[in-house]
């Protein structure tokens, strides 16, 4: 099932090409979590004024049931986000990172609390142990 994806250029004049890379990163979403109800995303200019042009901010709006996952990618120190693809890109695997937190720590809660116990230390040597035990 095809997400809705709702592309808003902030002043910045409309693209196809950005429009369908935007739409193509989301779709890579959704594969990996087929429970997104709704995308969008804002591209613009960062309004700072730059003496070899202009840094796109975007940001992203993922609604998958009971919460709202925001991803705000303002431009680096560095040039990089001169290129408005670059920009996109990195806001895509930031907001697929945020939902792989989302996806582990709400939905499965109980992956959260055996990590938490696998990370201290006086836990991990006795599960360590028990799970020895059941393997022989």
């Amino acid at each position: 099932m095809a997400i809705p994806v709702q592309v808003t250029f902030h002043n910045l004049g409309h693209s196809d090409a950005i429009d369908s890379r935007i739409r193509a990163k989301a779709a890579q979403l959704e594969k990996f979590y087929s429970r997104i109800t709704s995308v969008r995303v804002v591209i613009g200019p960062s309004g700072r004024r730059h003496r070899h042009g202009n840094l796109y901010c975007v940001r992203i709006y993922l609604t998958v049931p009971g919460h709202e996952i925001v991803v705000s990618r303002d431009p680096p120190k560095d040039k990089s986000h001169e290129d408005a693809y670059v920009a996109i890109r990195d806001a895509f695997d930031s907001a697929r990172r945020q939902l792989e937190d989302a996806v582990r720590i709400y939905f499965y809660p109980k992956s959260r609390r055996y990590l938490r116990k696998m990370s201290e230390p006086w836990a991990s040597k006795s599960l360590k142990e028990n799970s020895s035990v059941t393997q022989s």
